[in-house]
């Protein structure tokens, strides 16, 4: 079950809620603790671990971008045992330091939301805190391709696009606005992750720095519809740090409606290695305040 996080409590605590772990086969391999213990140097009182949750057991056949993308997107369901024992021993060993909550980033995948929900029915339980994100695009053919692995397979999904971004913006957004109204159950995660990582390689295609007026009218949809769920936004700071990026998740337009309309914000810094951790800690605190 989620924490639930009021607008004040969110002002009153110092926290991380969206990392990754040793166990992420994209990530740096750095020992967790050690993600942890920089933490609580940098004053933080909590710390969500919410490793990226295993891709549905059909999407593969569903899948056409390249192999490495799909091999290291996700933990592994014989993985999973693994990871629950590893963050609790976390979370008891830093008992009284730091509060670590443990969860799930899950993915999004249009078509496979009776899997998504069946996963998360089985192991919401066991958790506290969750991310729901979107990090697959399907081309025309309805084959799906990795938004954030490589420019060159945004690319393979969205090619008949390429002409006009702000259908690409527009075609992810709607896959966030499905997410959110998707069925996944009493355990579906309640903070939507990076809502405009479909920008990541922005500066690599020239792709407008701004949404449009169409897409800020859908954006707006998709607030009121995380604000009537009493969901929440990942304020993410990964984006800053990549070199055809160089923005945050979700971006100015997007946080300054999700301000005007109360919405939690949550930091999270996206870590998957130790100096990621608390990156762009003070650019939250001055702009979501």
């Amino acid at each position: 079950m989620d924490i639930i996080i009021e607008k004040s409590e969110v002002q009153q605590m110092k926290m991380d809620g969206h990392t990754h772990t040793q166990l992420c086969a994209h990530g740096s391999g750095e020992k967790t603790e050690k993600m942890i213990e920089k933490a609580i140097r940098l004053g933080f009182t909590d710390y969500c671990i919410t490793e990226h949750a295993p891709l549905p057991a059909g999407f593969e056949t569903s899948y056409e971008g390249p192999r490495e993308g799909y091999e290291t997107a996700s933990l592994d369901f014989d993985q999973l045992e693994e990871y629950f024992e590893h963050a609790e021993c976390l979370k008891e060993r830093f008992k009284g330091k730091i509060n670590v909550h443990i969860g799930f980033e899950t993915d999004y995948l249009p078509g496979f939301e009776s899997e998504i929900k069946k996963f998360l029915d089985e192991y919401g339980p066991r958790c506290d805190t969750g991310i729901l994100s979107v990090h697959f695009i399907q081309n025309s053919e309805n084959k799906f391709h990795c938004i954030d692995f490589s420019p060159e397979d945004l690319e393979a999904g969205v090619k008949e696009l390429l002409d006009d971004p702000q259908e690409i913006y527009h075609r992810y957004l709607m896959l966030v606005k499905d997410s959110i109204e998707a069925d996944l159950g009493k355990y579906a995660p309640k903070r939507i992750g990076h809502m405009s990582l479909i920008k990541k390689y922005q500066d690599y295609f020239s792709f407008p720095e701004k949404f449009d007026e169409r897409n800020m009218l859908l954006i707006e949809e998709i607030l009121k519809e995380i604000k009537q769920t009493k969901r929440q936004l990942d304020f993410n700071l990964a984006g800053m740090y990549k070199p055809y990026c160089n923005e945050f998740y979700p971006g100015i337009q997007v946080l300054s409606l999700a301000k005007k309309m109360q919405i939690p914000l949550i930091y999270g810094s996206d870590a998957h290695e130790i100096d990621a951790v608390g990156q762009g800690y003070h650019l939250f605190s001055s702009l979501a305040q």
